[in-house]
């Protein structure tokens, strides 16, 4: 009899310490997925660069685009389309007060609508809807 209720004593012992194990193992794990998270371990997130951008004709059935202030834009990064068909990028970082024009797939005598784009994030950086007389 009395091996009886050593032995139902030393079960109930064991289910509060796998208990609390468990409960420790998953708070550890817990705390190391959002401290690496918090700290910046969890990967990189890019922004996409805010700008001023403004868009006009250029007389010379082209479309001049102007960087009015904001971050620089790294050419590489930056995708122009005009009416949805891709156009001149700038040929070098673009930053506050420099200017590129747009040549490629600009319709002279009607409305233009361009969009830069950066491309690593897919955010849009600037457009605008330009008219462009016709030069004939």
């Amino acid at each position: 009899m009395m091996d009886t209720i050593r032995n139902k004593l030393d079960d109930r012992g064991v289910s509060p310490v796998i208990g609390v194990i468990l409960m420790v193992a998953i708070t550890v794990i817990l705390a190391a997925v959002i401290g690496s998270f918090v700290l910046g371990i969890g990967g990189d997130i890019q922004e996409t660069p805010q700008a001023s951008l403004s868009m006009s004709d250029n007389g010379s059935g082209g479309i001049t685009v102007a960087h009015q202030g904001g971050d620089t834009l790294t050419n590489s990064d930056i995708k122009v389309t005009v009416d949805g068909n891709l156009s001149d990028s700038p040929s070098t970082d673009i930053g506050p007060g420099d200017t590129w024009t747009l040549d490629t797939n600009v319709s002279e005598g009607s409305d233009n609508t361009v969009r830069v784009v950066h491309e690593p994030t897919g955010g849009l950086i600037g457009q605008s809807t330009v008219s462009v007389d016709s030069t004939t």
